[in-house]
């Protein structure tokens, strides 16, 4: 049987696994320090493994183009030290496997399809809310790309800056949906981690009211049949159901809400997503749902 590797890349922490699915998943878990000490570890854990294919789901923005001559590159992040680190080649070279390559949120917008909470459906979209906020839509059984990839934390929405005057902390745009709903958002805000918030604190009616917003422009553009929310920040138990309310109360009847879950998958969607990415890019090699980078 065909051993399938694959890494889960976020700027906070890195998960590295091995498997076919949920069932037989073997993982490890390490933060995210320098690229030369971080992919060591993630090289170290897959040296014995045996693997004949690698997926790698990664934060970004990232370049996936192959005909670019920074493919497979982490390139314009805000995260100190990553900018233009080649990590599929520095994987690929290691290892000496192919490697499907695409966005952290793609993979888990992936693995949702494919084992999880939008199995069965042919449009849905992923969003993360942690540290960062990105999002994976999944179109026509497809997963979105473009000239670069969606980038679904910044886009631009409406801040009262009466109720909230917060300026936003997103060292590109300020306030777009990162900037202010992010969980470095809420801790600049607030003084303190997202979690550590009271149940009742007026920050979770705000960053409901956001993401329902999120919520609303993709419901509007992509229609999707689910929308999945994951992350840090939503493992409070009270927000999803806000946030339902609000998307409800946003689009005022217009058009239907679509569902709004936790990930079926839990925390492993993101790995699960890059094994998925090397499953898929050997068993439907002509199907353009991620990027490969092929050994030479």
């Amino acid at each position: 049987m065909t051993r399938f590797g694959g890494i889960e890349a976020g700027g906070t922490k890195f998960v590295c696994g091995v498997g076919t699915g949920p069932a037989d998943l073997e993982k490890i878990v390490f933060p995210t320090t320098t690229p030369t000490e971080t992919a060591a570890r993630a090289i170290e854990f897959f040296r014995n493994k045996g693997i004949e294919q690698l997926g790698i789901a990664s934060f970004g923005p990232v370049d996936l183009n192959p005909s670019s001559p920074t493919f497979g590159y982490i390139t314009s992040t805000p995260k100190a030290g990553w900018r233009n680190f080649d990590i599929v080649g520095t994987m690929k070279r290691a290892l000496d496997v192919d490697a499907a390559f695409d966005t952290d949120v793609n993979g888990s917008a992936l693995a949702e399809a494919q084992w999880g909470a939008a199995r069965g459906l042919t449009d849905a979209l992923y969003l993360t809310v942690g540290t960062g906020i990105g999002g994976g839509a999944i179109v026509g059984g497809k997963l979105v790309h473009g000239l670069r990839h969606p980038e679904m934390g910044h886009i631009r929405i409406p801040h009262d800056r009466d109720t909230d005057p917060f300026a936003g902390c997103c060292p590109f745009h300020e306030d777009c949906l990162e900037g202010l709903a992010s969980g470095k958002a809420m801790e600049v805000r607030w003084g303190c981690i997202a979690e550590n918030l009271d149940a009742g604190h007026r920050g979770w009616d705000l960053e409901a009211r956001y993401l329902a917003l999120g919520l609303m422009n993709w419901v509007c553009t992509l229609s999707p049949q689910r929308m999945i929310i994951g992350g840090g920040v939503v493992k409070n138990p009270r927000l999803l159901p806000m946030v339902r309310q609000q998307l409800e109360e946003l689009l005022n009847g217009y058009v239907p809400a679509p569902d709004v879950v936790e990930p079926g998958l839990g925390d492993n969607a993101g790995v699960l997503g890059a094994i998925a990415l090397a499953m898929d890019s050997v068993e439907s090699p002509s199907r353009p749902l991620q990027i490969v980078a092929e050994t030479p």
